[in-house]
C-alpha cells in the first residue's frame, strides 16, 4: 500500500464537491434547476454558502482520510483489517448522519384551514367618562351642610351640599310681609275707591235736581252752579281713588316679583345633582368660605363612560361606528368585556399619528376606575374560511407578497404568495398563489431545501 499526500486528498475532494455545486449554480442560472434556500436566506447567497462549505468539508475529509491511508500504510496486516473495519464503521455513521440531516424525510408542520377567523384592530388607551361636570353654587356663602362624597351614587334632585341661609331665608319672610302690607294697601285704595263713587253719584243727582230747577226758576243759579261743582269734585275723587287702587294693584305685582327673586335666591343655598351621576371628587369641606361658581363636587354621568383608545392610522381606517369590541381592564387581565364603537373623533393625535376611537362598554362594571389603562380589540371583520401562516415562517415579506415553504405531493416547495390581511398574534392571510394540492409550513426547520422529501407532523396538544 502507497502512502498519499493528505493535503493533496484534500484538495481533490474539496474541488470535486465545489465542482460538482457549481455545475448547480450554472443549471439554475439557466433555469433548469430549482435553487437551494437556507432559513430565510435565498439564492445566491445560499449558492455561496454551500460551494464554500462543500469546498471546505471536502478538504477536511480529504486531509482525514489522507492520514487515516499512511497510517493503515505503516500497520501489518491484522491491525489493517481491524482499523479497516473500524473505518468502514465511522464512514457507515457518518452517511448514515448525512442521511439523516439531509436526506431523510423532514418532519415539518403545515397551516390547516381556519374557519370565521376575526381580523382585529388593537388600539391602547384609558376609562374616561363623556360627561363630567364641576358643580358649585351660583352665590357665595359659607358650606354648612354636605351630604354627598367621593363614590357615591346620586339621583337627579338629590341634596349635595348646603350655605349657611339664615340671612336669605329673612329677606324671603320680609319680602312676604311686604306683600300682606301691599295687599292691606290695596284693600283700603278699593275702599277708598268705592266712597268715591258713592259721593260721585250722590252729587250727580244733586247737581241733575238743581239743573232742573233752574229751569222752572224754582232755584237760583248759583245754586245749580254750586251743585255742579260738587259733581266735577266727585268725579274727580274717583279718579284718584282709581289710581290709588293701581298703584297698590302695581305694588303687590313688586312685593311678589321681590318674593320669588328672594325665594330664588334662598333656592341658590341649595346644591342638588343635575342628573344622576356618579361623584368623584370633592373639593371643599364644612366651614369652607365659597366664591360664587366655585366647584365643590365633580360628577360624572355614568352612562357615557367609555375607554378613550389611540389607534395606529395605518389601521384606523377600517374601523366604522357599531362594530364590536373586546375590552380588557388592566386591573382584570383574565377577563374581556364587550363593548363597541361610539364614535370616531374627526382629529388625529398629529404626533403619534394615532386616531382617537371611543369604545363604550356593553354592561359598565360597577367598579370601574377613571383613567385605569385598557386595551382594546375592535374586529372590523371575519374570514368565512382562511389560510394563516406566521410571519416569522414567510420569506421576504412585503406588504402583500412573500415567499413560503409547502409540502407538494411528499416533497418541499418555495411558493410565491400573496398576502391578505394580517391578524394580532403575527399571522397573515395567504390569499393566493398557493397550488390546490399545496400545504403551508408555518414553521422553518434546517436542512429545508427545495426538492427534499417532507412529512407532515401532527399537531402539538394544547
Amino acid at each position: 500500500m502507497k502512502s498519499v499526500n493528505p493535503i493533496r486528498a484534500g484538495l481533490v475532494l474539496g474541488a470535486i464537491g465545489a465542482g460538482y455545486h457549481l455545475i448547480r449554480v450554472g443549471l439554475v442560472l439557466l433555469g433548469r434547476a430549482q435553487p437551494h434556500t437556507i432559513g430565510s436566506l435565498n439564492f445566491p447567497q445560499t449558492a455561496a454558502i454551500i460551494v464554500a462549505g462543500t469546498a471546505i468539508a471536502g478538504f477536511i475529509v480529504g486531509v482525514v482520510a489522507g492520514l487515516i491511508w499512511n497510517r493503515l500504510c505503516k500497520l501489518p496486516p491484522k491491525a489493517r483489517l481491524s482499523w479497516a473495519a473500524a473505518l468502514v464503521m465511522a464512514i457507515a455513521a457518518i452517511g448514515f448522519g448525512v442521511w439523516r440531516t439531509w436526506l431523510s424525510p423532514l418532519a415539518v408542520r403545515v397551516a390547516r384551514g381556519e374557519q370565521d377567523v376575526a381580523v382585529q384592530v388593537f388600539g391602547l388607551g384609558t376609562v374616561e367618562a363623556r360627561v363630567t361636570s364641576k358643580i358649585g353654587f351660583k352665590i357665595s356663602g359659607v358650606l354648612v351642610d354636605l351630604r354627598a362624597d367621593v363614590g357615591d351614587r346620586v339621583a337627579k334632585g338629590t341634596v349635595l351640599a348646603r350655605l349657611d341661609d339664615r340671612e336669605q331665608r329673612a329677606r324671603v319672610a320680609r319680602a312676604k310681609a311686604a306683600i300682606e302690607q301691599a295687599q292691606a294697601n290695596l284693600q283700603k285704595a278699593d275702599a277708598g275707591l268705592e266712597k268715591a263713587q258713592a259721593n260721585f253719584t250722590n252729587a250727580k243727582s244733586i247737581s241733575e235736581r238743581r239743573q232742573k230747577l233752574v229751569q222752572s226758576s224754582v232755584a237760583s243759579v248759583e245754586t245749580a252752579e254750586t251743585a255742579k261743582a260738587a259733581e266735577d269734585a266727585a268725579r274727580a275723587d274717583v279718579g284718584l281713588a282709581t289710581s290709588d287702587v293701581t298703584v297698590a294693584q302695581a305694588a303687590i305685582s313688586d312685593t311678589q316679583a321681590q318674593l320669588q327673586q328672594e325665594s330664588a335666591t334662598l333656592d341658590f343655598h341649595t346644591l342638588t345633582a343635575p342628573y344622576d351621576a356618579m361623584i368623584t371628587a370633592r373639593s371643599k369641606e364644612l366651614g369652607s368660605a365659597l366664591a360664587a361658581g366655585e366647584p365643590v363636587f365633580t360628577l360624572i354621568d355614568p352612562q357615557s363612560v367609555w375607554v378613550l383608545a389611540f389607534i395606529d392610522e395605518s389601521k384606523a381606517g377600517e374601523i366604522k361606528v357599531g362594530e364590536p369590541a373586546q375590552i380588557v381592564l388592566r386591573s382584570r387581565p383574565s377577563q374581556r368585556l364587550s363593548g363597541r364603537v361610539v364614535r370616531i373623533e374627526p382629529e388625529s393625535d398629529r404626533v403619534n399619528e394615532e386616531r382617537k376611537v371611543e369604545v363604550g362598554f356593553d354592561h359598565l362594571p360597577d367598579d370601574f376606575n377613571l383613567g385605569e389603562q385598557a386595551e382594546v380589540y375592535i374586529t372590523t371583520r371575519h374570514l368565512a374560511q382562511a389560510t394563516l401562516v406566521p410571519e416569522a415562517a414567510i420569506i421576504a415579506p412585503t406588504k402583500d407578497h412573500g415567499a413560503v415553504w409547502t409540502v407538494e405531493n411528499g416533497y418541499l416547495q418555495q411558493r410565491q404568495v400573496a398576502l391578505g390581511d394580517r391578524l394580532l398574534d403575527g399571522r397573515y392571510e395567504v390569499t393566493g398563489g398557493l397550488p390546490a394540492d399545496a400545504q403551508a409550513i408555518i414553521q422553518l426547520r434546517s436542512g429545508m431545501r427545495v426538492g427534499r422529501a417532507a412529512a407532515i407532523a401532527d399537531e402539538p396538544k394544547r
